[in-house]
């Protein structure tokens, strides 16, 4: 396990179009964080983030779970404040020598990545899409690049997934307790962003921050410091 890398995956939970959009704030709002404090990041597709930098997966992987805002979405039109969840995977980048996958096991599909990058882009089926046949797990990658790149993220990207998958079940073979990834539910939350208070709150340290404006446009070091520091 390399814990200088950490693959980030935004999942949109109950809400509609408004948990997608919040999944995508959660995105923007953890690259910026990556940003401020000097670490390196890497769109993989459009619900995923590569982050390179000391220690990126030892300092985030505490923000996995389930992540529950309330405010009021742009298209609502009677000011009603609405409550939606995003899921955030934290997954460390896994060598090869750690995670076997057999190549039959693979399914491969080429495609034509979107958005910018030249006409490269848009004329080059460089962007990939792989399926492990085995467990159904999907995973996409279009980092504008050449299509041997993408592979190589995109096998990477399975790996992790896929100790994430050994991992939950080793851990619900030893308790009944439901994993810290979850299921995107609003029950099982772990943190919430009160827009109308103006409040992040965590629920497993039953503590909260202000300046929920500053936090979105990534100032959250005070945030993964305090969750790094915290025993559970």
């Amino acid at each position: 396990m390399k814990t200088d890398v950490a693959i980030l995956e935004f999942r949109a939970g109950p809400g509609g179009e408004e948990a997608k959009l919040w999944a995508a704030d959660l995105m923007r709002m953890y690259t910026r964080y990556a940003g401020i404090i000097g670490w390196k990041v890497e769109q993989l597709d459009d619900f995923a983030i590569r982050i390179k930098g000391a220690e990126a997966f030892t300092k985030l992987q505490y923000e996995a779970g389930t992540h529950r805002v309330q405010r009021i979405p742009a298209t609502e039109r009677h000011g009603r404040i609405h409550t939606s969840t995003a899921t955030i995977a934290v997954l460390p980048e896994i060598p090869e020598n750690e995670v076997y996958i057999k190549p039959e096991d693979l399914e491969w599909d080429f495609y034509r990545a979107g958005g910018k990058g030249g006409q490269n882009v848009n004329k080059v089926s460089s962007a990939v899409r792989l399926r492990h046949k085995p467990t159904g797990i999907v995973v996409q990658c279009q980092t504008e690049r050449d299509q041997y790149q993408n592979r190589q993220v995109a096998l990477s990207m399975l790996r992790s997934r896929l100790w994430e998958r050994e991992l939950l079940a080793r851990e619900q073979s030893m308790s009944e307790q439901r994993s810290i990834i979850g299921r995107g539910m609003r029950s099982e939350k772990i943190r919430t962003y009160n827009f109308a208070q103006n409040r992040v709150t965590d629920h497993r340290i039953n503590k909260s921050w202000h300046n929920l404006e500053d936090i979105i446009e990534g100032k959250m070091q005070k945030i993964t410091e305090t969750m790094s520091s915290a025993s559970f």
